[in-house]
C-alpha cells in the first residue's frame, strides 16, 4: 500500500478502521505566533510565514496529517491561506478539523464555514470537539444532535471519518468509544499521564484510530523541562523519550506536535527510529524514571474517592501535579497547569484547593491519610496570586 507523503526517516501506522496510514507525529495547529490574538478573522503577516514555514518543514519531514479546531482562534484561516499561498495539493496531506456545535443545524453550518476557511470541499477526519464532561457526551450524541449530523455528513462525502476529542475523566471517554459512532479519539496520554490507558485499550479493541493531544505542553511542558529530567532522560531529550514512550504503544497511531522553528523539527528527528519491544536504553531510562516516584511516600495515592466531591476540588490532578513537582521537580508545571483550572470551566474543571473549601472536604474515605495537608501543600506551592 502507498503511504502519502512517504520519508523513510519518518513512522507510520494504520490509523484504526479509518484504513488510514499517517505518520506518527502530527503538525498541530494551535500555538503558531498571535494565534490567539484578537480579531479572529485578522492574519499577520509573521503568522502566515510561520504556518507556511510548519507546513513545508512537516511535509520534507514526511508528516502527511495536519491538525486543527474551530476553537483554535486564528488557526483554520491561517492554515487556508497558506495552503493556497503555496498551492499545496490537497492530496497530499491528510486534514483534520474539530468544532463543538451543539444542534444538527449548527454543526452543518460550521462544517461549511470551515471548508471555506480552509479552503477544501472535504476532511479526511472531522472530530466533535471537547467531549469532557458526561452531560457533553449526551447532548453531543442524542438521537438528532451534532455527531448524528456529522455522521450524515460522512455519507454525503463531505467527511471521510467521524471521531472526538476530550479532557474527560476516562469512564466519560470509554462510553463516548462504547457508542460505536466514532472511527477515531483524540485524548491525552503519556508518561506524566497514563489514566486514560484504559480508553487507549478500548480504542483499540474498536480499531479505532488513537491520536494523542499536546504531548509536549499539557505532557509537562518538556520543551521546557527541569535540569533533572533532562538528566534523567538521556540520551535523548524529555520531549523524544516522552514521545518514544507513548509510541511503544501499538494503539497510540500518532501525536500532535506544535512545531514551529527549525530547531523543533530537529529535535523531533531524534526520536526516530523507533523499534519494539523498546531497546535497552529507553527500558532503563523508564526504570529510573520509575524510581523517581519513590522519592515521595504518597506518590503512588491518586484521591480518586475525592473526584466528586462537593466542593469541586480537582483533587486527583493536584495530587499528580503535587507529585510531579516533588519527584521530577517539575513546580514551573504544576503553577503553569494549576492557575488554569476553574469551576465554570470544563476545559480544566475544578477549583483551586483553597483553606476555605480544604476546610470543609470530608476527608473520611482515607483515614489515616492527611488529604487536606497534602492539598494545602499544593496550594501553597503551585498558587500564583493574581
Amino acid at each position: 500500500m502507498s503511504i502519502l507523503n512517504f520519508n523513510p526517516n519518518m513512522s507510520y501506522r494504520r490509523f484504526g478502521k479509518t484504513e488510514k496510514t499517517v505518520s506518527v507525529i502530527t503538525l498541530g495547529g494551535m500555538r503558531f505566533i498571535h494565534g490567539w490574538e484578537s480579531p479572529k478573522e485578522e492574519i499577520p503577516r509573521d503568522t502566515l510565514d510561520e504556518v507556511k514555514f510548519s507546513i513545508k518543514r512537516a511535509m520534507d519531514c514526511g508528516i502527511n496529517m495536519i491538525e486543527t479546531a474551530n476553537g483554535y482562534m486564528k488557526s483554520e484561516k491561517a492554515y487556508g491561506l497558506a495552503f493556497e499561498e503555496m498551492e499545496l495539493p490537497r492530496d497530499s496531506y491528510y486534514l483534520m478539523t474539530k468544532g463543538a456545535a451543539m444542534t444538527a443545524r449548527d454543526m452543518r453550518a460550521m462544517v461549511n464555514e470551515q471548508m471555506e476557511l480552509l479552503k477544501t470541499n472535504y476532511f479526511d477526519f472531522y472530530g466533535w470537539h471537547g467531549m469532557n464532561t458526561q452531560e457533553i457526551f449526551q447532548q453531543s450524541c442524542a438521537p438528532g444532535g451534532p455527531v448524528e449530523e456529522l455522521l450524515k455528513m460522512k455519507r454525503e462525502g463531505i467527511i471521510g471519518h467521524v471521531g472526538f476529542s476530550s479532557h474527560a475523566p476516562v469512564d466519560v471517554i470509554s462510553r463516548a468509544i462504547e457508542t460505536g459512532m466514532f472511527d477515531f479519539v483524540n485524548l491525552h496520554y503519556y508518561y506524566f499521564f497514563q489514566r486514560n490507558r484504559a480508553a487507549v485499550d478500548l480504542a483499540e479493541l474498536r480499531d479505532m484510530g488513537v491520536f494523542i493531544i499536546s504531548p509536549n505542553d499539557k505532557g509537562g511542558q518538556l520543551f521546557n523541562a527541569p535540569p533533572l529530567l533532562r538528566k534523567l532522560t538521556k540520551p535523548y531529550t524529555p520531549l523524544q523519550w516522552n514521545a518514544r514512550f507513548c509510541l511503544s504503544t501499538p494503539a497510540v497511531h500518532t501525536l500532535s506536535f506544535g512545531i514551529t522553528r527549525k530547531s523543533h523539527f530537529k529535535e523531533m528527528k531524534g526520536i526516530f527510529p523507533l523499534s519494539w519491544p523498546l531497546p535497552q536504553v529507553d527500558r532503563e531510562i523508564k526504570e529510573n524514571m520509575d524510581r523517581q516516584w519513590l522519592k515521595d511516600p504518597y506518590s503512588d495515592y491518586e484521591g480518586y474517592e475525592y473526584q466528586d466531591n462537593p466542593q469541586k476540588i480537582n483533587v486527583p490532578e493536584f495530587l499528580r501535579l503535587r507529585r510531579m513537582w516533588k519527584c521530577f521537580d517539575m513546580k514551573e508545571f504544576g503553577q503553569y497547569r494549576y492557575n488554569m483550572f476553574s469551576p465554570t470551566d470544563h476545559w480544566v474543571p475544578g477549583n483551586m484547593a483553597t483553606p476555605e473549601l480544604v476546610e470543609q472536604l470530608d476527608d473520611s474515605k482515607t483515614p489515616g491519610l492527611n488529604v487536606k495537608a497534602l492539598l494545602d501543600e499544593v496550594h501553597h506551592a503551585l498558587y500564583i496570586e493574581k
